[in-house]
């Protein structure tokens, strides 16, 4: 015989005492909203609830108030109270977003002291803010409220669950009504000029290499404040090169209209005290299928093409590494534009301008290389996505560009990481690791439908006006999943990590079995998806973090107190100090991606321009699609740039900048999330490199 219902658990927890009377009541006011006022009935529905409670959990466990809400509402629908249970589902939801309310108030009291006395990690969770201001603060509490409405409006409650848990990351939910990146035509920008939004300044189109520039600053100024993540131009030493023929500019005021460039760029003018996130892409030799086209200057065609501007290109490249190597008045590096080279099989080599390209990698590490000689990229894809209609769903197809800078109107609307590390320490075999595998993704490609859906309604109601005249829609932007934490997957999964060929092996494996996937969703759904290997700068602590709450045994990179999983399927940063050992692991991993992936060659301080081209030029004849050079270095406020680390000047004692990229861009070290500190003080360096 069931026992009666002493207790229940209340939803923060807490164990109080079962009151029917609560039933009766909460039933009877959802039967007086429907013109039913009779208490009696109500404590009938309350007098079967209470049986039932004590048929299923009389004596053996303790119900919560979700479960006897449940009963409440199946009670109410076979009594014939239809109504009746639609009030007080009603009634449920109203009080759930009461406390939500409540919850979310206490939760930005707290946030604001927390961010106030610097107790809040995630004042660093980009590095590309670093810094407690008031307009950060501003950005955090209002990101703190859109995520949380993300999560509680916009996406279902296993997707919550999912991101809470730290089985997948939903990347930027503090910006869910807004796509992730997207590259731009710089040439529709020269064309059109900037503006045509209504009620806003409109500008002709540029007719002198100083208003090209400004309007470059401020269209992605502008276009920063409708997208989370990148915005990029491509092609930008190309179809800038006759704005100085038509004015017969010097060399020295090119550098001048660069260096407004370079600092436009580089000022916090986004919110959050964060400068915009811009990569350009410079291809140094007019590519071929640019070479017949008609130059553009002031919005309309010339008589010449720009085949005919390479000495006006090379002025332009010359100006910007030039200002690249110089810094700012400290001798402090660039963050921003991030420049990727394109590496073509015409590059030259011995040209005065490349000697230039690797003093500034050999220095600072600036460039990216885009790989179109080892790879079987085309350059031209990059401009492909602006007038490409008809796109073969049945094919996985590679996103142009690179990891920070998509191709000409493309981009992704939004991303989503896998943990693998926490489906590799619950999976017990393979069949149930690729099972869980799925699963995770299935939910992954909902967020992403309903990001898509809402990015999409936002764009048509006028929240972002800029990307409606210069884009329009979202019909050629990739919905991205990504992975973190393959290397921990394999210590937990295999028992080895993926620096073993086993570990090798089954991230091939994994990758492999995410693109066939990822073509099920593109067949399935009409949009377009990518795999990236995500940088994952905050997401790799978090779910870490996330990881040890869960699982006290679980094998997580970093110590106790500041944990890490390793990037998506690299080598762990300890791996090797030889960087051909590490190129011949990942140049069969990195290729598999299709929405981005990177290599960087960590160096512990500058190498010599000389050694630094033969490195590049190396690395260009394997398979990796995307690398960079990444010496590390210090800056002193007084002494400037110092090669090598030195938290201490070596000639004042004063305290220095420790330089060395997060996942991909250049900051002070001191300014990274505490799992990339830790990250940076376990890496190990290349040191045999030729």
């Amino acid at each position: 015989m069931s026992k009666g219902i002493a207790r229940i658990k209340k939803r923060d927890g807490t164990v109080v005492d079962f009151c029917q009377d609560k039933i009766t009541e909460a039933v009877f006011k959802a039967m007086r909203s429907q013109g039913i006022d009779d208490r009696a009935a109500a404590k009938h529905v309350s007098d079967i609830t209470t049986f039932i409670l004590e048929e299923k959990f009389g004596g053996f466990t303790i119900p919560s108030v979700e479960q006897i809400q449940d009963i409440v509402e199946m009670v109410l629908m076979k009594q014939g109270y239809h109504e009746v249970a639609k009030a007080y589902i009603l009634y449920r939801e109203r009080h759930k977003d009461i406390r939500e309310a409540k919850q979310t108030g206490l939760n930005l009291e707290r946030l604001i002291r927390d961010y106030i006395n610097d107790r809040d990690w995630k004042i660093r969770e980009n590095s590309n803010e670093g810094t407690m201001s008031f307009s950060g603060l501003n950005a955090r509490i209002s990101g703190e409220v859109l995520a949380n409405f993300a999560l509680n409006q916009l996406y279902t409650e296993k997707i919550k669950k999912a991101h809470l848990d730290g089985e997948f990351h939903i990347h930027d939910l503090t910006y869910p009504i807004v796509g992730y990146c997207a590259g731009w035509s710089l040439e529709q920008l020269l064309r059109k000029g900037f503006g045509h939004v209504p009620n806003q300044v409109h500008s002709y189109p540029a007719r002198h290499l100083e208003t090209a520039t400004l309007h470059m600053v401020n269209f992605i100024g502008t276009m920063q404040g409708e997208f989370a993540g990148a915005q990029a131009f491509s092609s930008v030493d190309t179809l800038l090169a006759p704005f100085i023929r038509a004015d017969n500019l010097s060399y020295d005021r090119v550098k001048q209209d660069i260096q407004k460039l370079i600092f436009g760029l580089n000022v916090p003018s986004r919110w959050g005290w964060q400068t915009p996130f811009s990569n350009l892409t410079f291809d140094l030799t007019v590519p071929e299928d640019m070479k017949n086209k008609k130059a553009v200057v002031g919005g309309v065609e010339l008589d010449s093409c720009y085949g005919d501007y390479q000495p006006e290109m090379d002025m332009i490249n010359r100006a910007f590494l030039e200002l690249m190597i110089e810094g700012d008045q400290k001798g402090r590096v660039f963050t921003f534009p991030i420049p990727t080279y394109n590496i073509t099989k015409d590059f030259n080599w011995d040209s005065p301008l490349a000697d230039l390209l690797f003093q500034a990698t050999a220095k600072y590490g600036i460039p990216y290389f885009q790989n179109y000689i080892g790879t079987d990229l085309n350059p031209g894809d990059i401009r492909a996505m602006c007038c490409r209609l008809n796109l073969d769903q049945r094919e996985l197809m590679r996103r142009p560009g690179n990891i920070w800078g998509p191709g000409d109107s493309t981009g992704s609307i939004g991303v989503v990481t896998i943990n693998l590390n926490r489906i590799g320490f619950e999976s017990q075999t393979k069949e149930e690791f690729f099972g869980r595998l799925k699963y995770l993704m299935i939910l992954a490609k909902e967020s992403l439908e309903t990001k898509r859906e809402v990015v999409s309604t936002m764009l048509q109601r006028g929240l972002m006006p800029y990307t409606q005249v210069y884009l329009g829609h979202f019909d050629n932007h990739f919905s991205t999943i990504g992975v973190c934490g393959m290397h921990e997957c394999c210590l937990n999964f295999l028992g080895k990590g993926i620096g073993t060929p086993e570990g090798k092996e089954f991230a091939i494996e994994v990758l492999l079995f995410m693109r066939e996937v990822l073509r099920e969703f593109q067949e399935e759904t009409g949009n377009l998806y990518n795999l990236e290997a995500t940088p994952a700068e905050s997401t790799s602590y978090r779910l870490a973090r996330l990881d040890r709450e869960k699982y006290r045994n679980i094998i997580t990179s970093g110590t106790d107190k500041f944990p890490y999983l390793t990037n998506s399927t690299q080598l762990n940063v300890d791996a090797t100090r030889d960087i051909w050992e590490a190129i011949r692991h990942q140049q069969d991993i990195q290729p598999l991606y299709t929405g981005g992936t990177i290599f960087h060659s960590f160096l512990p301080e500058a190498i010599d321009p000389v050694t630094c081209k033969k490195l590049v030029r190396k690395i260009a004849e394997t398979k990796l699609p995307y690398f960079s050079i990444t010496p590390t270095f210090s800056v002193c406020e007084s002494h400037g740039y110092l090669k090598g680390q030195h938290p201490v000047c070596p000639h004042c004692g004063a305290e220095t900048e420790v330089y060395s990229r997060i996942v991909g861009y250049l900051r002070p070290v001191r300014t990274w999330n505490d799992g990339k500190q830790q990250e940076f003080r376990d890496r190990t360096p290349y040191t045999k490199l030729l």
